[in-house]
């Protein structure tokens, strides 16, 4: 698949590279692996030579023979001697960028820790004494969310607040899943575009890997991702056992908890066996994998919350893949295709409400969105959606089937909202319902 979209963060970079010429910015580029970071950097620097350095996990002087090898051909200069310390070809690059403005990338930032953490500090020192008068555009990438929040943004490390600009590369939104559908498949339906988001959640790698299949159709996407040496079979252990490192076993089993429906922390207890608190911490707000939910107005409290995994790869890997790992081992990938196509209405069901919200956001609809269920599990609603601007809410049911929908049903739902919440009984409100129909 060609190189899409992206267009505002092109733009961002290339902003940042020409303030380099009169000075020298730091640019952190992060998102989770396979979102398109290295991609967006090659197209956003296509235009000019830059230096691209990709730090792999090998000793210090291994990696650095290499990256003097890159060094040389892109200055066009010789370094005499040999190079085993990473923080002398950055002060090379520093002294060099005073003379010429360029850029340099470095991929895979975070792994320094793995080479030598020394080299932050040794960075950090080289950065002060050269940066007033360097013209360098330094872009670092980094894949494994913790590490670069350690890296940048805790005070004890010694590049802390060392940063001029900051990107989180986004998955792709609905509108783009839907340009790239009509580009490559103009005689899409909507459970097709369904399909491609509640699997890919628009990471670029994988709608790329469907998109090369012609896999358009959720039956075809299904056949493609659950096949012998699929990429999407390892994916999770590939992309997460770095984050999580060598406590993965319990995260994953928190993660496949909430996979199968255990989304209350006593629930979530129950299935793991075990105190959970600090995973579900640590799984929110470290690695971003899941969100905790509370209804929609109430006040923070932990008593009525609900998680969910925010990403719908790893909602759908955790779901299927992961609870069946027995089947894979014995080759049955037939079965657990039929096992997926089996449960794929349900499945797509849950990720058609967090389409809309996408949906909602990119239009600019509403101020605040979010689900509202009571303490006793007898009234829940899928959307409440309120525009504080013109003073009204929205009561949304979302069903793929709109024959499904009861209005009648979520009427007496939102009454029950508002006995909760009588301060909000006089704004305007609506019941409707959403489907694949309204996507």
């Amino acid at each position: 698949m060609d190189f899409i979209d992206r267009k505002n963060e092109i733009e961002k970079l290339r902003g940042i590279r020409d303030r380099s010429r009169n000075g020298a910015c730091w640019t952190i580029l992060t998102g989770r692996r396979r979102v398109g970071k290295t991609s967006l950097v090659m197209n956003a620097f296509a235009d000019e030579p830059y230096l691209y350095l990709f730090v792999t996990r090998s000793a210090e002087a291994d990696l650095c023979s290499g990256f003097k090898s890159r060094v040389e051909a892109f200055t066009g200069k010789s370094i005499p001697g040999v190079v085993q310390k990473f923080s002398d070809l950055f002060r090379y690059l520093l002294e060099l960028a005073a003379e010429r403005p360029f850029t340099v990338v470095i991929d895979e930032f975070q792994d320094f820790f793995r080479v030598n953490p020394a080299v932050f500090g040794e960075m950090q020192r080289d950065w002060d004494e050269f940066s007033g008068k360097a013209r360098i555009n330094l872009v670092t990438m980094g894949s494994v969310n913790t590490l670069m929040n350690k890296i940048f943004k805790e005070k004890s490390q010694p590049l802390y607040g060392r940063e001029t600009d900051q990107m989180k590369l986004r998955p792709f939104s609905v509108d783009v899943l839907k340009n790239v559908l009509g580009r490559c498949h103009p005689s899409w339906k909507n459970d097709d575009l369904l399909a491609l988001w509640a699997f890919t959640g628009g990471v670029a790698k994988y709608v790329s890997l469907l998109v090369d299949r012609k896999a358009y159709t959720s039956a075809r996407m299904i056949d493609a991702i659950i096949e012998e040496d699929s990429y999407f079979l390892d994916e999770g252990w590939a992309v997460l056992v770095d984050e999580f490192g060598k406590e993965y076993g319990t995260y994953f089993s928190v993660l496949g908890a909430i996979a199968r429906g255990k989304t209350s922390r006593a629930e979530i207890m129950n299935e793991v066996g075990g105190e959970v608190g600090g995973y579900l911490t640590r799984l929110e707000d470290q690695y971003g994998v899941i969100a905790k939910n509370q209804p929609i107005f109430e006040a923070t409290t932990n008593k009525n919350c609900l998680y969910r995994i925010d990403d719908n790869f790893f909602r759908f890997w955790f779901r299927f893949v992961f609870k069946r790992q027995y089947l894979l081992q014995v080759r049955m990938y037939n079965e657990l295709r039929n096992v997926v196509k089996r449960d794929y209405d349900v499945f797509s069901g849950h990720a058609l409400e967090g389409y809309f919200r996408e949906k909602f956001i990119l239009e600019g609809r509403y101020s605040r969105m979010g689900g509202w269920w009571d303490r006793k599990g007898e009234n829940e609603i899928d959307l409440v959606c309120e525009n504080e601007f013109s003073d009204t809410l929205d009561f949304y049911e979302v069903k793929r089937d709109a024959r499904r929908i009861d209005l009648v049903a979520l009427a007496r739902k939102r009454e029950a909202f508002f006995a909760k919440n009588p301060e909000l009984r006089s704004r305007t409100a609506s019941c409707k319902g959403l489907s694949i129909a309204d996507m």
